[in-house]
Protein backbone atom coordinates (compact mmCIF):
# COMPACT_ATOMS: atom_id res chain seq x y z
CA UNK A 1 0.00 0.00 0.00
CA UNK A 2 1.28 3.74 -0.46
CA UNK A 3 1.81 5.36 2.71
CA UNK A 4 -0.42 8.42 3.25
CA UNK A 5 1.60 10.55 5.63
CA UNK A 6 -1.62 12.72 6.38
CA UNK A 7 -2.61 9.37 8.22
CA UNK A 8 0.45 8.14 10.03
CA UNK A 9 0.01 11.63 11.64
CA UNK A 10 -3.44 11.04 12.38
CA UNK A 11 -2.61 7.69 13.87
CA UNK A 12 0.43 8.74 15.98
CA UNK A 13 0.01 12.02 17.15
CA UNK A 14 -3.88 10.61 18.79
CA UNK A 15 -2.09 7.53 19.62
CA UNK A 16 -0.16 9.57 21.67
CA UNK A 17 -2.84 11.78 23.45
CA UNK A 18 -4.85 8.51 24.06
CA UNK A 19 -1.78 7.02 26.01
CA UNK A 20 -0.82 10.45 27.85
CA UNK A 21 -4.23 10.60 28.65
CA UNK A 22 -4.36 7.48 30.09
CA UNK A 23 -1.38 8.01 32.10
CA UNK A 24 -2.72 10.88 34.13
CA UNK A 25 -5.76 8.87 34.72
CA UNK A 26 -3.67 6.14 35.88
CA UNK A 27 -1.71 8.90 38.09
CA UNK A 28 -4.87 10.29 39.96
CA UNK A 29 -5.87 6.96 40.44
CA UNK A 30 -3.02 6.18 42.17
CA UNK A 31 -2.34 9.33 43.77
CA UNK A 32 -6.05 9.66 45.35
CA UNK A 33 -5.30 5.87 46.84
CA UNK A 34 -2.35 7.57 48.21
CA UNK A 35 -0.18 4.65 46.46
CA UNK A 36 1.61 8.29 44.75
CA UNK A 37 1.63 12.10 46.30
CA UNK A 38 -0.66 14.13 44.94
CA UNK A 39 -0.66 16.84 41.91
CA UNK A 40 -1.46 20.25 41.60
CA UNK A 41 -4.92 20.25 39.68
CA UNK A 42 -4.49 23.19 37.57
CA UNK A 43 -0.45 22.92 36.25
CA UNK A 44 -0.55 18.76 36.30
CA UNK A 45 -3.55 17.50 35.42
CA UNK A 46 -4.61 20.49 33.41
CA UNK A 47 -1.39 21.16 31.44
CA UNK A 48 -1.56 17.94 30.87
CA UNK A 49 -4.87 17.67 29.34
CA UNK A 50 -4.45 20.57 27.02
CA UNK A 51 -1.01 18.67 25.29
CA UNK A 52 -3.41 15.43 25.14
CA UNK A 53 -6.03 18.15 23.53
CA UNK A 54 -3.38 19.65 21.37
CA UNK A 55 -2.30 16.59 19.87
CA UNK A 56 -5.71 15.00 19.04
CA UNK A 57 -6.80 18.34 17.32
CA UNK A 58 -3.08 17.73 15.22
CA UNK A 59 -4.61 14.18 14.24
CA UNK A 60 -7.96 15.92 13.09
CA UNK A 61 -5.98 18.48 11.34
CA UNK A 62 -3.97 15.85 9.74
CA UNK A 63 -6.75 13.64 8.97
CA UNK A 64 -8.46 16.47 6.99
CA UNK A 65 -5.77 16.82 4.60
CA UNK A 66 -6.73 12.77 3.98
CA UNK A 67 -10.05 14.36 1.91
CA UNK A 68 -10.37 14.48 -1.50
CA UNK A 69 -11.90 17.85 -0.86
CA UNK A 70 -11.07 19.15 2.94
CA UNK A 71 -13.75 21.68 2.56
CA UNK A 72 -16.25 19.47 2.64
CA UNK A 73 -15.17 18.29 5.95
CA UNK A 74 -17.44 20.55 7.76
CA UNK A 75 -20.51 20.18 5.54
CA UNK A 76 -20.24 16.25 4.93
CA UNK A 77 -18.85 14.84 8.11
CA UNK A 78 -22.00 13.65 9.59
CA UNK A 79 -22.26 11.01 6.34
CA UNK A 80 -19.38 9.48 7.44
CA UNK A 81 -20.73 8.75 11.07
CA UNK A 82 -24.37 7.26 9.62
CA UNK A 83 -23.02 4.12 8.89
CA UNK A 84 -21.39 3.66 12.91
CA UNK A 85 -23.66 -0.20 12.38
CA UNK A 86 -21.20 -1.48 9.81
CA UNK A 87 -18.31 0.99 9.17
CA UNK A 88 -15.30 0.95 11.70
CA UNK A 89 -14.39 4.41 10.07
CA UNK A 90 -17.67 6.42 11.25
CA UNK A 91 -17.01 4.43 14.51
CA UNK A 92 -13.75 6.04 15.04
CA UNK A 93 -15.64 9.43 13.45
CA UNK A 94 -17.58 9.56 16.68
CA UNK A 95 -15.26 7.82 19.16
CA UNK A 96 -12.66 10.75 18.23
CA UNK A 97 -14.69 14.02 19.14
CA UNK A 98 -16.72 12.14 21.58
CA UNK A 99 -12.74 11.57 23.36
CA UNK A 100 -11.49 15.20 22.67
CA UNK A 101 -14.77 16.17 24.46
CA UNK A 102 -14.00 14.38 27.52
CA UNK A 103 -10.28 15.05 27.65
CA UNK A 104 -11.51 18.83 27.49
CA UNK A 105 -14.19 18.46 30.61
CA UNK A 106 -11.43 16.57 32.46
CA UNK A 107 -9.14 19.21 32.11
CA UNK A 108 -11.66 21.88 32.73
CA UNK A 109 -12.55 20.14 36.11
CA UNK A 110 -9.26 20.30 37.84
CA UNK A 111 -8.49 23.82 36.33
CA UNK A 112 -11.89 25.09 38.13
CA UNK A 113 -10.90 22.78 40.98
CA UNK A 114 -14.31 21.17 41.20
CA UNK A 115 -12.06 17.81 42.71
CA UNK A 116 -14.66 17.64 45.91
CA UNK A 117 -15.24 13.97 46.38
CA UNK A 118 -18.81 12.81 46.22
CA UNK A 119 -18.45 9.11 47.82
CA UNK A 120 -15.46 7.33 49.00
CA UNK A 121 -15.22 3.50 48.02
CA UNK A 122 -14.38 1.50 51.22
CA UNK A 123 -12.94 4.39 52.72
CA UNK A 124 -10.26 4.86 50.18
CA UNK A 125 -10.81 6.19 46.79
CA UNK A 126 -12.65 9.19 46.91
CA UNK A 127 -14.54 9.52 43.48
CA UNK A 128 -15.49 13.24 42.19
CA UNK A 129 -16.52 14.65 38.92
CA UNK A 130 -12.33 14.54 37.28
CA UNK A 131 -12.14 10.56 38.27
CA UNK A 132 -15.71 9.92 36.49
CA UNK A 133 -14.25 12.01 33.70
CA UNK A 134 -11.54 10.51 33.32
CA UNK A 135 -12.72 6.96 33.63
CA UNK A 136 -15.10 7.42 30.89
CA UNK A 137 -12.60 8.93 28.95
CA UNK A 138 -10.02 5.85 29.68
CA UNK A 139 -13.45 3.69 28.08
CA UNK A 140 -13.44 6.29 25.26
CA UNK A 141 -9.78 6.13 24.52
CA UNK A 142 -10.04 2.00 24.14
CA UNK A 143 -12.76 2.41 22.00
CA UNK A 144 -10.65 4.68 19.52
CA UNK A 145 -8.08 2.39 19.77
CA UNK A 146 -9.91 -0.49 18.32
CA UNK A 147 -12.04 1.87 16.11
CA UNK A 148 -8.91 3.12 14.43
CA UNK A 149 -7.13 -0.33 14.76
CA UNK A 150 -10.17 -2.67 12.85
CA UNK A 151 -10.20 -0.20 10.38
CA UNK A 152 -7.39 -1.73 9.34
CA UNK A 153 -7.75 -5.17 10.85
CA UNK A 154 -10.83 -5.89 9.35
CA UNK A 155 -9.52 -5.89 5.44
CA UNK A 156 -9.44 -9.92 4.65
CA UNK A 157 -8.07 -9.16 1.32
CA UNK A 158 -4.68 -7.45 3.39
CA UNK A 159 -3.49 -10.12 4.96
CA UNK A 160 -0.62 -8.50 6.41
CA UNK A 161 -3.47 -6.28 8.47
CA UNK A 162 -5.94 -9.03 9.07
CA UNK A 163 -4.96 -10.24 12.54
CA UNK A 164 -5.77 -9.04 16.18
CA UNK A 165 -2.06 -8.16 16.18
CA UNK A 166 -2.90 -4.99 14.47
CA UNK A 167 -5.11 -3.96 17.18
CA UNK A 168 -2.51 -4.84 20.12
CA UNK A 169 0.03 -3.10 18.07
CA UNK A 170 -2.04 0.18 17.78
CA UNK A 171 -3.30 -0.09 21.45
CA UNK A 172 0.40 -1.21 22.91
CA UNK A 173 2.69 1.91 20.67
CA UNK A 174 -0.30 4.49 21.81
CA UNK A 175 0.16 3.21 25.20
CA UNK A 176 4.33 3.42 24.86
CA UNK A 177 4.53 7.17 23.50
CA UNK A 178 1.74 8.22 25.88
CA UNK A 179 3.77 7.12 28.92
CA UNK A 180 7.08 8.20 27.58
CA UNK A 181 5.59 11.96 27.05
CA UNK A 182 3.99 11.64 30.42
CA UNK A 183 7.35 10.71 31.75
CA UNK A 184 8.82 13.76 29.96
CA UNK A 185 6.06 16.03 30.89
CA UNK A 186 6.81 15.12 34.84
CA UNK A 187 10.06 15.53 34.08
CA UNK A 188 9.95 19.03 32.82
CA UNK A 189 7.20 20.19 35.42
CA UNK A 190 9.31 18.80 38.23
CA UNK A 191 7.00 16.62 39.21
CA UNK A 192 7.95 12.91 40.80
CA UNK A 193 6.32 11.02 38.52
CA UNK A 194 9.00 10.31 36.10
CA UNK A 195 9.94 7.01 37.44
CA UNK A 196 6.26 5.75 37.70
CA UNK A 197 5.62 6.84 34.06
CA UNK A 198 8.92 5.64 32.99
CA UNK A 199 8.43 2.37 34.09
CA UNK A 200 4.77 2.04 32.61
CA UNK A 201 6.56 3.54 28.92
CA UNK A 202 9.25 0.56 29.38
CA UNK A 203 6.48 -2.41 29.99
CA UNK A 204 4.32 -1.11 27.16
CA UNK A 205 7.50 -0.46 24.79
CA UNK A 206 8.49 -4.21 25.30
CA UNK A 207 5.27 -4.97 24.70
CA UNK A 208 4.94 -3.21 21.32
CA UNK A 209 8.03 -4.57 20.43
CA UNK A 210 7.05 -8.68 21.34
CA UNK A 211 3.64 -7.98 19.05
CA UNK A 212 5.34 -6.03 16.26
CA UNK A 213 7.78 -9.11 15.95
CA UNK A 214 5.67 -11.65 16.31
CA UNK A 215 3.44 -9.40 13.60
CA UNK A 216 5.98 -9.07 11.39
CA UNK A 217 7.35 -12.56 11.95
CA UNK A 218 3.75 -14.09 10.52
CA UNK A 219 3.72 -11.36 7.54
CA UNK A 220 6.68 -12.96 6.56
CA UNK A 221 5.66 -16.26 6.34
CA UNK A 222 1.96 -15.47 4.40
CA UNK A 223 0.96 -17.44 1.82
CA UNK A 224 -0.78 -15.05 -0.25
CA UNK A 225 -4.06 -16.39 -1.64
CA UNK A 226 -3.76 -14.39 -4.71
CA UNK A 227 -1.00 -14.84 -7.43
CA UNK A 228 0.14 -14.03 -10.55
CA UNK A 229 -1.41 -16.89 -12.06
CA UNK A 230 -4.96 -15.86 -10.35
CA UNK A 231 -4.52 -12.36 -11.33
CA UNK A 232 -3.81 -12.52 -15.34
CA UNK A 233 -5.63 -15.90 -14.95
CA UNK A 234 -3.05 -17.76 -17.48
CA UNK A 235 -2.55 -21.29 -15.98
CA UNK A 236 1.56 -21.31 -15.85
CA UNK A 237 4.38 -22.53 -13.14
CA UNK A 238 6.57 -19.10 -14.36
CA UNK A 239 4.68 -15.86 -14.80
CA UNK A 240 7.48 -12.62 -15.42
CA UNK A 241 5.63 -9.18 -15.70
CA UNK A 242 7.15 -6.61 -18.00
CA UNK A 243 3.87 -4.28 -18.32
CA UNK A 244 0.92 -4.13 -16.94
CA UNK A 245 -0.26 -1.54 -20.03
CA UNK A 246 0.68 1.85 -19.23
CA UNK A 247 3.86 3.16 -20.44
CA UNK A 248 3.71 5.93 -17.34
CA UNK A 249 2.13 5.57 -13.48
CA UNK A 250 -1.77 5.81 -13.08
CA UNK A 251 -3.65 5.33 -9.96
CA UNK A 252 -3.46 1.85 -9.35
CA UNK A 253 -0.11 2.22 -9.12
CA UNK A 254 0.40 5.33 -6.88
CA UNK A 255 -2.36 4.53 -4.44
CA UNK A 256 -1.76 1.13 -4.09
CA UNK A 257 2.06 0.75 -4.19
CA UNK A 258 4.38 2.30 -2.12
CA UNK A 259 7.23 2.19 -5.08
CA UNK A 260 10.03 1.82 -2.62
CA UNK A 261 12.84 -0.98 -3.52
CA UNK A 262 13.19 -3.84 -0.81
CA UNK A 263 16.48 -2.27 0.59
CA UNK A 264 14.97 0.60 1.41
CA UNK A 265 12.27 -1.22 3.28
CA UNK A 266 14.79 -2.46 5.23
CA UNK A 267 16.15 0.11 6.24
CA UNK A 268 12.89 1.87 7.42
CA UNK A 269 12.64 -1.12 9.16
CA UNK A 270 15.75 -1.13 11.45
CA UNK A 271 15.43 2.20 12.15
CA UNK A 272 11.72 2.30 13.57
CA UNK A 273 12.92 -1.11 15.82
CA UNK A 274 15.95 1.04 17.23
CA UNK A 275 13.94 4.46 17.86
CA UNK A 276 11.29 3.08 18.81
CA UNK A 277 11.97 0.32 21.15
CA UNK A 278 15.96 0.74 22.21
CA UNK A 279 16.67 4.09 22.55
CA UNK A 280 13.88 5.51 24.06
CA UNK A 281 14.35 2.51 27.09
CA UNK A 282 17.98 3.49 27.19
CA UNK A 283 16.86 7.47 27.56
CA UNK A 284 13.98 6.50 30.25
CA UNK A 285 16.46 4.72 32.13
CA UNK A 286 19.04 7.31 31.98
CA UNK A 287 17.01 9.80 33.12
CA UNK A 288 15.82 8.18 35.69
CA UNK A 289 19.32 7.57 36.67
CA UNK A 290 20.44 11.36 36.36
CA UNK A 291 17.45 13.13 37.20
CA UNK A 292 17.52 15.05 33.86
CA UNK A 293 14.70 16.96 32.67
CA UNK A 294 15.79 16.78 28.86
CA UNK A 295 16.06 13.14 28.44
CA UNK A 296 12.41 11.97 29.09
CA UNK A 297 11.94 14.39 26.49
CA UNK A 298 14.26 13.32 24.02
CA UNK A 299 13.15 9.80 24.36
CA UNK A 300 9.90 10.72 23.65
CA UNK A 301 10.71 12.48 20.28
CA UNK A 302 13.23 9.95 19.17
CA UNK A 303 10.32 7.17 19.76
CA UNK A 304 8.13 9.36 17.64
CA UNK A 305 10.23 10.00 14.85
CA UNK A 306 10.21 6.17 15.17
CA UNK A 307 6.71 5.73 15.48
CA UNK A 308 5.95 7.91 12.06
CA UNK A 309 8.77 5.24 10.19
CA UNK A 310 6.92 1.86 11.88
CA UNK A 311 3.54 3.34 10.99
CA UNK A 312 5.23 4.15 7.12
CA UNK A 313 6.10 0.40 7.06
CA UNK A 314 3.06 -1.13 8.59
CA UNK A 315 1.16 0.59 5.20
CA UNK A 316 4.11 -0.13 3.10
CA UNK A 317 4.43 -3.83 4.30
CA UNK A 318 0.82 -3.99 3.23
CA UNK A 319 -0.09 -6.20 -0.22
CA UNK A 320 -2.84 -5.02 -1.38
CA UNK A 321 -3.97 -8.08 -4.19
CA UNK A 322 -4.01 -5.55 -7.55
CA UNK A 323 -0.15 -5.07 -7.17
CA UNK A 324 0.16 -8.53 -8.51
CA UNK A 325 -0.63 -6.71 -12.24
CA UNK A 326 -0.45 -3.15 -11.75
CA UNK A 327 2.50 -2.38 -9.78
CA UNK A 328 5.24 -2.53 -12.68
CA UNK A 329 5.36 0.17 -15.38
CA UNK A 330 6.30 -0.86 -19.14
Amino acid sequence: MHPAFSVIFLTTLIGAAQGMFMALVTGQVYSVANLLEPQDSISFYFTGSMIALLLLAGGLVAAVFHLGKPSYFLTRAWRGMSQWRTSWLSRELIALPAFMLLVALYGGVHYLGWTQPWAVIRNVLPVDASLVLGTLGVLMSVILFVSTAMIYASLRFLQEWHSPLTVANFVLFGLASGFTLAAAFSAWTGVNLVGFFGTWAVVFTVMAAITRGFSMLRNARIKHKSTMSSALGIRHTKITQRSMGFMGGSFNTREYFHGRSGGFLETVRLFFMVAVFAVPVALLAAGDATGSAYLPALAFLVQYLGLLAERWYFFAEAKHPQNLYYQTVG
